[in-house]
C-alpha cells in the first residue's frame, strides 16, 4: 500500500496561490487514481480533484479554472496547483490514493490551508 504525506499549506492571502505535493511512496503512483479532497470546519469532506493513471483529470466545479492537479512520476508526487484563492477554499486539504490493480485506498494526513487577510 502507498503511504502519502502532504506538504506546501498556509496562511495565503484572497487572490493568492499555493502549490500541495503530495509525497508518495511504498507503491508507485502510476498504479494509483490520485486525488486531493478538502474538509471545511463543520462541511463534509469534498473531491477538489483527481487524475488517472492516463492523466484524465477532473475537478469539482468551485475550482475549474483556478486549481490545476498534476503528476510527476519520475518523483512519485502529485501536485494541487491553487490559483485565485478565495476564504472559500480554507480548509485541511487531504491526498488519496485508489490502487487501479487493488482498489486499496489510502489518505494522507492532511495540510491546512487558509485564505484570509
Amino acid at each position: 500500500q502507498v503511504q502519502l504525506v502532504e506538504s506546501g499549506g498556509g496562511l495565503v492571502l484572497p487572490g493568492g496561490s499555493l502549490r500541495l505535493s503530495c509525497a508518495a511512496s511504498g507503491s508507485h503512483i502510476r498504479e494509483n487514481v490520485m486525488a486531493w479532497y478538502r474538509q471545511a470546519p463543520g462541511k463534509k469532506r469534498e473531491l477538489v480533484a483527481s487524475i488517472t493513471t492516463n492523466d484524465v483529470t477532473n475537478y469539482n466545479d468551485s475550482v475549474k479554472g483556478r486549481f490545476t492537479i498534476s503528476r510527476d512520476n519520475a518523483k512519485n508526487t502529485v501536485y494541487l496547483q491553487m490559483m485565485s484563492l478565495q476564504a472559500e477554499d480554507t480548509a485541511v486539504y487531504f491526498c488519496l490514493a485508489r490502487n487501479v490493480y487493488s482498489d486499496f485506498i489510502s489518505w494522507g494526513q492532511g495540510t491546512q490551508v487558509t485564505v484570509s487577510s
